[in-house]
């Protein structure tokens, strides 16, 4: 049986909203037609290096990302094959035993920071969407997120932030942002981006069913 899927990335910096905007696709179309991949699943393995060392790793870097695995893994899900998608600790900063199965969907979601930064994921992609979000408001973001979610104090955020996230920001994700087909301001609180999303989603699977 034949099966046919189209691939959206979503990349911005850190706190833009890109996982708004994925759940919204999700809310749309349904978790039946809807799959969302995330960038930091693929986080390389540094479970070798003492935990002291490895909150001193740079994971904002694009080595940071095993590549070779997510972009392997992403060309098995569009050509309908079922994947093993990694799991990550991020509280020791380890990939887990576990992993997820994900089968194959009409619309896969690829989201995270450097999503449309490597050029291999970009040619896979039928749609590539950029989320531009003030510096200050991701920054609050990414404190929250990391306090409430990821065991982290405040004081180690902002070293973080000022170390490598902004640097890596400043060299690797922003520049992604004229690879992307649309930028979104506001993420998923701009109802007519959105909009545009749903129309040009809706277009590519008609006429891949045209094509068939």
């Amino acid at each position: 049986m034949s099966f046919s899927s189209i691939l959206i990335g979503i990349g911005g910096g850190t706190g833009s909203g890109k996982t708004s905007i994925a759940n919204k696709l999700l809310e749309e179309y349904g978790e039946g037609d809807v799959v969302v991949i995330e960038q930091d699943a693929y986080y390389r393995d540094i479970s070798h290096i003492s935990l002291k060392d490895r909150h001193l790793h740079n994971f904002d870097h694009p080595d940071a990302i095993d590549i070779e695995l997510f972009n392997q893994q992403l060309i098995s899900l569009v050509k309908g094959q079922v994947v093993e998608v990694p799991m990550y600790d991020f509280s020791t900063h380890s990939r887990l035993k576990e992993t997820k199965t994900v089968y194959p969907h009409r619309v896969i979601v690829v989201e995270g920071i450097l999503a449309l930064h490597y050029s291999i994921l970009r040619e896979l992609m039928d749609i590539k969407i950029y989320v531009e979000t003030p510096d200050d408001i991701r920054f609050i973001r990414r404190i929250s997120r990391d306090v409430d979610k990821r065991n982290r104090t405040v004081n180690s955020v902002i070293e973080q932030y000022l170390k490598t996230v902004r640097p890596m920001h400043q060299q690797f994700v922003e520049p992604s942002k004229y690879f992307a087909d649309i930028i979104i301001p506001e993420g998923s609180q701009n109802k007519v981006a959105i909009d545009l999303i749903r129309t040009k989603i809706n277009y590519t699977l008609s006429t891949q069913i045209e094509q068939k």
